[in-house]
């Protein structure tokens, strides 16, 4: 009989999406979803989203300076990641998004057809009532779900 569908090389991810930001229990995905790349020799696609209100909320600094604050956020968790992912010999695909995370997350995901999601579980209030971006993740069913505390 054997396991159809079980195959050598095949059992694990091959593509793998983290979602990241500036917290720590992204920056803590973000290193296990790159170990976890090296050890599958999969592709590790890394996306930052830069939601709406997070650029509300800097809105009294002017549209200029928001956007360069922004900007320097992204090249530095860039440059954070990528550094991370030389020192383990893996090279990690960082891409930024704006809007809102859970939708560009899916987006991404599906664009790059992810075979595993990683995410840092949400420290914030609130999220009990509404539910974390893991959880709508997982209750999307479209790929095993990771969840980093």
């Amino acid at each position: 009989m054997g396991m159809s569908g079980f195959e050598l090389g095949t059992d694990g991810p091959q593509v793998i999406l983290v979602g990241v930001d500036d917290s720590v229990t992204s920056l803590r995905a973000a290193a296990y979803a790159a170990g976890l790349a090296r050890r599958q020799s999969a592709r590790l696609v890394a996306l930052y989203v830069r939601s709406a209100s997070t650029m509300a909320a800097l809105a009294p600094m002017g549209a200029a300076s928001m956007q360069q604050a922004l900007e320097e956020a992204s090249a530095d968790l860039e440059r954070r990641l990528t550094e991370g992912g030389q020192s383990i010999g893996l090279d990690i695909e960082f891409t930024t998004a704006v809007g809102e995370p859970f939708a560009e997350l899916v987006r991404a995901a599906e664009e790059i057809r992810a075979d595993a999601v990683v995410v840092g579980a949400s420290k914030q209030a609130g999220h009990r009532v509404i539910g974390s971006i893991a959880v709508r993740l997982v209750r999307a069913g479209r790929w095993p779900v990771i969840v980093v505390p």
